[in-house]
């Protein structure tokens, strides 16, 4: 539960982003730690990207149809993913932890990162830009990139798709997959202090065990037993 300043203002929520390649476990990992929270009456606010938002809903749809990359290649597509976030920061995220809630966020600006950076070659100085411009000075408290080896994600989110089409980045060669999967282990390594790496080539719980963890150290400390003890 969020807790008043002496002011009556709601202290500030806690923002966690989960990053990682196709199938890696991001939105179950997501679900199982905010019931987690939610035990201990830590309000959270489940959300994603592209997405989160009305409007940054329907540019998902654009973008994973393929349209952005068709209309103006891979720069044009990262201006909608940019679109995309300015609403969904200003509309949801940024309200939500003014109120005191935590946010736990599928992919953001690592995944531009990967993604359009480092997989779509889009220039550094464009990325910083549009970051400036859509998150300003918002950053994660803490990232958790899930980390599975790309034969194993890429079935897993084969599995999950059943029967419908692949979107636009699940489409990808393994080859692209592999890359991704070193673009996010590089921004881990060169981030320590705000990632933590977990190894997601396992049951469902052992990863949870290992996220709640993260968690624990990183932004709980020991002052949630509660929380620990659920």
């Amino acid at each position: 539960m969020a807790k008043d300043t002496p002011n009556g203002a709601a202290t500030r929520g806690r923002f966690i982003t989960f990053e990682g390649g196709e199938g890696a476990g991001k939105s179950t990992q997501i679900k199982l730690l905010a019931e987690r929270l939610n035990a201990g009456r830590i309000r959270c606010v489940l959300t994603r990207e592209p997405g989160g938002s009305p409007g940054a809903e329907i540019i998902r749809h654009m973008i994973l149809s393929g349209i952005g990359s068709l209309i103006g290649g891979t720069e044009a597509e990262t201006l909608l993913f940019a679109a995309a976030r300015d609403d969904h920061v200003h509309t949801v995220i940024e309200p939500a932890l003014a109120q005191g809630s935590w946010v736990l966020c599928d992919r953001f600006t690592d995944s531009t990162r990967a993604y359009q950076g480092q997989m779509g070659a889009v220039a550094p100085a464009l990325l910083n830009a549009m970051q400036r411009v859509t998150i300003g000075d918002l950053k994660p408290d803490l990232t958790i990139i899930l980390d599975v080896p790309v034969e194993i994600g890429v079935k897993r989110a084969r599995l999950r798709r059943g029967a419908a089409e692949p979107d636009r980045f699940e489409a990808e060669s393994l080859e692209f997959h592999r890359k991704l999967r070193e673009a996010y282990r590089q921004i881990a390594a060169d981030e320590p202090q705000r990632c933590v790496l977990i190894d997601a080539n396992a049951k469902v719980k052992p990863v949870a065990a290992k996220v709640w963890a993260a968690v624990q150290k990183r932004l709980l400390y020991s002052k949630v037993s509660a929380v620990q003890h659920a």
